[in-house]
């Protein structure tokens, strides 16, 4: 009899497939000034190249997880992965912006089929505390390739050429659909119908892109289309869940939001991701642009964030296990609140060590804290059968919280910047940046709140409010 294959290649190709999807998605912005020169884009054709690929990822993800549970973990993750390398090799030879916002779209469609795959697979080969010590090693492995990004981006392209970004996911890429194809077992919920939630796929994908245009109008002031934009992707966000809730083969089973548990955790998801997808999206302009530092240096300049995290989740993932998600969760969002507020506080032109290193620091051990747990609360608040789904959820919760809370946090940075056009230009950037900040700050903080208010019962996973196996 054949021996099972090793779960450590399941981690193995888990870590390295979505670690293209998160280092693509911070790589990428530091490229985008020598790609907009090259190609001749303009600025808000250079935008489409970020929005377009965080639109489709966070609006399919949804479908991604549903898909791997009901055709096999393996198989759509292996798909996924070929998609968006196939459109990494489009994006790398694009001739012009208009391609290359196509070929990026195609990347986030193969990223949300990869991304939520890749937690199914390790939930469907590991078990009991091992699958915390896993979940734990790929949360970790993820946020640093995330905060590696724009290091190995501005490295690239300081190398040779952008296309470099795009290009280097090819041999990544191969080098999981080897392990895939020969060391890494198929799982599937047998209990999921066959069925694609075309509808809902459209709606949510339409809801999101309108919300976001609507918004980034809205930086430039009130804006009759930017106002009809907004409530235009509203009423389909809504009617998304109507869908949802009538049809036969969802995309997001809503019973799973029954489990206490789930729901909670997706809130906090919601506005940790919007403080960290907003506010460090923010953080390299001030750097390069106020400050001056370099495009390298300045994705250097979260490196202690990585070199806390990563050593750190593979153990606090096992927390969860042992004493409940309510302490690291809310410990962890306090942390990056804190870490936050040193950043709005960072003086101008003191030295890295005295301003926002403390905040980095804060920012690491708060990344420790939650990272690791929360996605272990999420997974561990369904049956394993449902993990495809559930990591979906969570994924899009979070890719969906950073897509929004940019546009947002634009409208307070562009309204600050307005309110001092009399003053000095860096001290009206400086004060846009604070004001910014201090709005991470408290989005935070209110993260804090919900872990310490919604998780008053889970006192180890053995006690979690689970969602009913049943729609």
């Amino acid at each position: 009899m054949k021996a099972a294959p090793a779960p450590v290649w399941a981690l193995a190709a888990a870590v390295v497939g979505s670690g293209m999807s998160f280092i693509d998605g911070t790589a990428v912005n530091v490229a985008l000034p020598v790609l907009q020169r090259d190609l001749g884009a303009s600025a808000e054709s250079v935008a489409w190249v970020v929005e377009g690929y965080t639109l489709f990822l966070s609006a399919l993800m949804l479908i991604g997880g549903s898909l791997g549970d009901r055709f096999g973990r393996r198989l759509v993750y292996a798909i996924g992965i070929a998609l968006f390398a196939l459109a990494s090799v489009a994006c790398g030879l694009a001739t012009n912006v208009d391609a290359l916002i196509v070929a990026r779209c195609v990347q986030g469609i193969g990223g949300a089929l990869a991304t939520p795959g890749s937690l199914a697979l390790i939930a469907a080969s590991y078990e009991g505390a091992a699958r915390g010590r896993a979940i734990g090693t790929w949360s970790g492995a993820s946020a640093v390739l995330s905060a590696l990004g724009p290091v190995l981006g501005g490295a690239l392209v300081q190398a040779g050429s952008w296309r470099y970004v795009f290009l280097i996911n090819v041999p990544l890429a191969a080098l999981v659909l080897v392990v895939l194809a020969f060391r890494v077992r198929e799982s599937r919920d047998p209990s999921a119908v066959r069925g694609i939630d075309v509808a809902g796929a459209l709606l949510v994908t339409l809801g999101l892109g309108a919300l976001v245009y609507g918004l980034i109008r809205l930086q430039a002031g009130i804006d009759l289309p930017g106002i009809v934009a907004v409530v235009a992707g509203t009423c389909a966000l809504a009617a998304f869940v109507v869908v949802e809730r009538r049809s036969a083969h969802p995309m997001v089973s809503l019973a799973l939001f029954g489990s206490r548990t789930f729901t909670v955790a997706n809130v906090y998801t919601f506005l940790l991701y919007a403080t960290l997808g907003g506010g460090l999206y923010f953080i390299p302009f001030d750097l390069i642009d106020a400050r001056g530092y370099a495009p390298a240096v300045a994705g250097a300049a979260l490196l202690p964030f990585v070199a806390i995290v990563f050593p750190l989740s593979r153990y606090s993932g096992g927390l969860v296990a042992r004493i409940g998600p309510r302490i690291p969760l809310a410990a962890g969002s306090a942390l990056v609140a804190a870490a936050f507020v040193v950043f709005a506080l960072a003086p101008r032109g003191a030295p890295y060590w005295t301003s926002f290193f403390p905040g980095a620091v804060l920012l690491g051990f708060g990344g420790a804290a939650f990272v690791a747990p929360l996605t272990t609360t999420v997974m561990s608040a369904v049956e394993s059968s449902h993990a495809g789904v559930a990591s979906g959820i969570n994924n899009a919760v979070s890719r969906t919280a950073g897509l929004v809370a940019i546009a947002c946090l634009g409208i307070a940075f562009a309204h600050t910047l307005g309110a001092h056009l009399g003053a000095d230009g860096g001290d009206a950037y400086a004060a846009a940046f604070r004001t910014t900040m201090l709005w991470c700050a408290s989005v935070a903080a209110c993260a804090a709140l919900v872990a310490l208010a919604g998780f008053r019962g889970e006192r180890a996973a053995a006690t979690f409010d689970r969602a009913p196996s049943s729609r």
